[in-house]
């Protein structure tokens, strides 16, 4: 996918949407912004989980807007003091920031309130990108966990995307063909021993996209699938033991190297989109070939030495 220039000044920070034209920038530059392929033209939609400029979310947001889209986003409230997420929605429009707890079905409904009044209609696309372990934060062991910690966990990172989806279904919240993604990772197939409770979260986390995938599918044509991402160098993934190692393995271990959280931003516009009207329900590995791969070249050659 084409990058336009407009992406990569929102990227490095350097101009806001809104500013990009009073600036002194050739004719061809100027031509350049409006060659993305516009693929959410028209298009509404909310992001889940941007915290900061390392987040797959945050780069997903800019994107959906470089592709055409109006969105609104929205975190935790902890999050959005935590967080630089005001500096996203300027590069975005000026988009609308609406805090919500996504363990509060009140703070969810008021979500979906404001942003179809704001949009004057339903959305058609969510991104959840939402993930939160506080056994991991304390280091503790996955066969010695705290189980209120592990109920919260599973709560805020997989019981979430059914709250969200059920809130939604019964607002009639998202349009007809409409698309909910959700980002996981491998662990919730394989053992990742650091990966601790989260990998049972995000067991949870696609069982409930098949689930509800099916009965939005039935009601309102709407798709549910989730991404299975590479390990990604985030807030959430670098608070996991280990993970540096982990990521230079990985790499390895994928004949195509990981995937970016830029790269998992333009799958996620293209699951947004009408190109992928009747993929749902998946579980969609996107990690450079690591999901199928035994063993590599590479890897054997560092085990040799």
């Amino acid at each position: 996918m084409q990058y336009s220039i407009l992406y990569f000044y929102r990227q490095l920070g350097w101009l806001s949407a809104e500013s990009i034209f009073r600036r002194k920038l050739s004719l061809e530059q100027k031509k350049q912004i409006h060659m993305s392929h516009q693929l959410l033209k028209g298009k509404k939609g909310i992001i889940f989980g941007a915290l900061n400029d390392q987040s797959i979310a945050w780069k997903t947001a800019l994107l959906c807007y470089d592709e055409g889209a109006q969105i609104v986003l929205t975190n935790a409230p902890i999050a959005l003091r935590m967080g630089e997420i005001n500096k996203l929605a300027e590069a975005c429009g000026n988009a609308p920031v609406i805090g919500a707890d996504v363990s509060s079905d009140d703070d969810l409904k008021a979500l979906f309130t404001k942003a179809t009044e704001h949009f004057g209609g339903p959305v058609d696309f969510v991104l959840h990108s939402v993930g939160m372990s506080i056994n991991i934060r304390k280091g503790m062991h996955y066969t010695s966990l705290n189980h209120d910690n592990q109920h919260k966990t599973f709560d805020i990172s997989a019981m979430s995307l059914h709250r969200v989806c059920q809130v939604a279904y019964e607002m009639d919240a998202i349009s007809e063909w409409g698309s909910i993604v959700a980002l996981t990772y491998i662990a919730a197939q394989r053992v990742f021993p650091d990966y601790n409770e989260m990998a049972d979260a995000k067991s949870l986390l696609e069982s409930i996209a098949r689930s509800f995938g099916y009965h939005y599918g039935v009601k309102k044509k709407v798709r549910i699938n989730t991404i299975s991402q590479s390990p990604t160098m985030t807030t959430a993934g670098s608070g996991v033991k280990g993970f540096d190692g982990f990521l230079s393995f990985a790499d390895k271990m994928s004949p195509l190297g990981n995937a970016s959280a830029e790269d998992c931003a333009r799958y996620c516009v293209m699951l947004f989109s009408d190109y992928t009207r009747k993929v749902t329900m998946q579980n969609l590995f996107h990690d450079g070939g690591f999901s199928f791969t035994g063993v590599t070249a590479e890897v054997i050659a560092q085990m040799e030495k």
